[in-house]
């Protein structure tokens, strides 16, 4: 009973048969079209169009920053301290490096382009093309214009009818003193009108910030012509506070000569003031032009 049913779905009408030898043949044409026939496509482009060319350039320039930035910089340098390595990475051929340390080794220097290349005879083409980074010292490059200047010795001293009254000076003149600018200068003259003019020589030192060697040079060539005259205090009266209003006089010293004075019950002369530890003998001469024994 089970064959006769699996038969009777075997068997086909004419047409039913048509149909199956159809479609078979369909298959078979759609497997060898297939098989034979090539369905890929290659994208086909104008490699010469404009819109490519500049996308190339584009792609070229921006490949070539990228090789610039790698490289390493140079930076201006003293072409007399090129080290070995300088040399190397600069181009420079072993000779020519040993040339340029020869020349140096003889305590010589080069200060120009034209310099460089008469001692180490590098290539015009290699010196065009480093000489613009080479950096000189300033005074190489912008050299001060000589002047006919007359050198002055300051530490040999002149006639004292050579020398300039200190009470007349101007800032100016003072200021042809080595050690004393144009700030030092007007310091001076601000204090010489406080004093309402100097007495003597010694009140330089007097002056904040003029060191002595300074005052030693500019008393070879200034000197107190006209002194102002000092009415001086007597030493064994006068209480610590008279003394601490004396120019250069300090409350702690005035005091401490007061107490010196007082215990010793007065002084004959001045010179005994030396016993004070905190009084040198610069500062002793400056102290007697405002004080008197009596």
């Amino acid at each position: 009973m089970f064959q006769n049913k699996f038969t009777s779905h075997l068997l086909f009408h004419k047409s039913e048969q048509g149909g199956i030898f159809f479609l078979i043949v369909l298959v078979l044409v759609l497997l060898a079209v297939y098989r034979w026939v090539d369905f890929e496509t290659d994208t086909v482009y104008d490699s010469t169009s404009a819109e490519i060319v500049a996308l190339q350039n584009e792609i070229d320039s921006l490949r070539q920053v990228d090789l610039a930035s790698r490289e390493p910089k140079l930076y201006p340098f003293n072409p007399n301290f090129i080290t070995d390595y300088k040399a190397y990475a600069l181009g420079m051929s072993t000779e020519e490096y040993d040339r340029l340390q020869a020349f140096r080794k003889q305590d010589k220097w080069i200060n120009s382009k034209a310099d460089f290349k008469r001692v180490v005879m590098v290539s015009d083409s290699w010196l065009d093309s480093m000489a613009p980074y080479f950096k000189f010292p300033e005074w190489v490059t912008n050299p001060r214009p000589k002047t006919n200047r007359t050198y002055v010795d300051f530490n040999k001293e002149k006639k004292f009818s050579e020398k300039i009254d200190l009470n007349t000076a101007t800032a100016v003149q003072l200021q042809e003193v080595p050690g004393i600018g144009k700030v030092l200068s007007e310091r001076i003259v601000k204090y010489r009108d406080k004093l309402g003019g100097f007495t003597d020589d010694v009140q330089l030192f007097e002056v904040y910030g003029l060191a002595p060697e300074v005052v030693q040079r500019a008393s070879h060539r200034f000197t107190v012509k006209s002194p102002k005259e000092i009415l001086k205090i007597n030493i064994n009266t006068a209480t610590a506070s008279d003394l601490a209003i004396l120019p250069g006089m300090s409350f702690e010293l005035a005091k401490e000569i007061w107490e010196f004075v007082r215990l010793r019950e007065g002084i004959t002369d001045l010179s005994e003031l030396e016993k004070i530890e905190s009084i040198s003998a610069n500062k002793l001469r400056r102290i007697q032009l405002y004080l008197s024994v009596q």
